[in-house]
């Protein structure tokens, strides 16, 4: 009996995938963190043969050789791919045999343009097909991510890609993608928790439209993506080793205050209300209850030293291994406690708000409505009167947001917060509304008509 044990990363919206048979046992696209994948083997009681990559990653660091260094085991990848390390280079058409199991790649360029997936095939048992960045759950991987000169070619290798995965296997093929559950990798996000490759004919675009509907229609809805892709493939590419995941050193009120005023980060792990609610002044809140290495990954100038504090060492212990995933390898520093033990002075706040408090103080005072989510949203429907700066534009066009006091509020609040405490740090004064955006047109707050394309 085959089993597929999925590694999920919620925070990034990936899966990793160990496959065994009960002996020995392959990898599909692991994270950075292999220890997750190293405590999976050992409670099967299988050995690991075997480690796959679909495609050289563009929104993590992969695990991969320092997996398969660390078990003694093979480590497939593209042949290809160019890259820096000694690797089982595997072409389409290529085997493995592993256990019961055998393992065939696929070609479905359009993620990437060395993109693979992986057929399991095992006697007496359906198929399955590890697909990475290509056929997702009600979507595909999105092609822009090798630069606009490529994206057209790349979408439209998208779509031969899958249509190849849908002619060439049975209805029955369990499909097991590693981007689509709430990756930028993906083109589109769906709910769907599992899927085959008969359920994907019935409901995925890819598959039942036509060519020139589902290129236009994919590309149409393309929008940003984070700043720190860019340096991940090239480190895939360079074969990362294990993560450093010791303790930070522990830093004190005083430390802190320089880093501040030295312009480095320092973040606070916190939640969002709490922040607010009493904060030390230059701080910035990236709370760990939301889409934390993602932003954080996508706002910070590359290579800035980065201090986090937390209200635990366990809170602590999350953000570093969430960021190692992402290739911010080591914290400067770190604190815990409480932030009255972070400064020797007192500590800022911000209020909070609902959008039911935004449509009031609207009948009584000018205020600055500030929208942080994405273009794409913005042009779906906004509050009437609003001006835009998509999150990741805002550090550097912070000297734009127009004079007064600013509400600011994203789809639910989270991004809003990490706004609201990049506003405060340069002094402005600030409102967070910490709520979710259907609530404004019930609140009497008119929308203005969506942006045609």
């Amino acid at each position: 009996m085959i089993e597929v044990v999925p590694i999920d990363t919620p925070a990034l919206g990936d899966r990793s995938y160990v496959v065994h048979d009960g002996e020995v046992a392959f990898v599909v696209d692991p994270q950075r963190d292999i220890d997750r994948v190293l405590a999976v083997l050992e409670d099967r009681g299988v050995r690991l043969t075997d480690v796959f990559e679909t495609h050289l990653h563009n929104d993590y660091v992969t695990g991969g050789l320092a997996l398969a260094r660390a078990a003694g085991a093979a480590y497939h990848v593209n042949a290809a791919d160019e890259v820096s390390f000694e690797r089982h280079p595997i072409e389409p058409g290529h085997t493995v045999d592993i256990g019961a199991m055998r393992v065939r790649a696929v070609a479905t360029p359009g993620h990437t343009f060395t993109h693979l997936a992986y057929v399991l095939e095992t006697p007496g048992e359906p198929p399955a097909v590890f697909t990475g960045g290509s056929l997702l759950f009600g979507s595909t991987g999105r092609p822009d991510l090798l630069g606009p000169a490529h994206t057209g070619e790349l979408v439209h290798a998208q779509y031969t890609s899958a249509r190849r995965l849908a002619a060439e296997l049975p209805d029955e093929t369990r499909v097991f993608p590693t981007h689509g559950f709430g990756s930028f990798c993906s083109a589109t996000q769906s709910e769907a928790e599992a899927s085959t490759i008969g359920g994907e004919k019935r409901a995925n675009p890819v598959l039942t439209r036509s060519e020139r509907e589902y290129v236009d229609s994919l590309l149409a809805g393309l929008d940003a993506y984070p700043a720190y892709y860019a340096h991940m493939a090239p480190a895939n590419a360079a074969g990362p080793e294990a993560p450093d995941l010791t303790e930070p050193r522990r830093a004190e009120a005083a430390e802190l205050r320089r880093r501040i005023e030295a312009g480095e980060w320092v973040v606070d792990l916190r939640h969002r209300t709490a922040f607010a609610a009493g904060h030390v002044s230059g701080t910035l809140n990236f709370g760990l209850d939301g889409g934390f290495a993602t932003y954080l990954g996508w706002l910070i100038p590359w290579g800035t030293p980065l201090t986090v504090l937390g209200e635990t060492a366990a809170d602590v212990a999350t953000a570093q291994r969430e960021l190692v995933r992402i290739g911010i390898d080591r914290l400067e520093a770190a604190a815990t406690g409480s932030p009255r033990e972070w400064t020797g002075g007192g500590l800022r706040s911000y209020p909070t708000a609902a959008f039911a408090d935004l449509a009031q103080v609207r009948h009584h005072r000018p205020v600055v409505v500030l929208d942080v989510r994405r273009d794409q949203e913005w042009a779906e429907g906004h509050l009437d009167g609003a001006v835009h700066f998509p999150l990741h534009e805002l550090p550097a066009r912070i000297e734009e947001v127009p004079g007064g006091e600013v509400w600011v509020h994203c789809r639910s609040g989270y991004r809003a917060s990490i706004a609201a405490s990049l506003l405060a740090a340069a002094g402005r004064r600030v409102v967070l509304v910490d709520d979710d955006y259907d609530r404004a047109a019930p609140a009497g707050i008119p929308l203005a008509e969506p942006v045609s394309p």
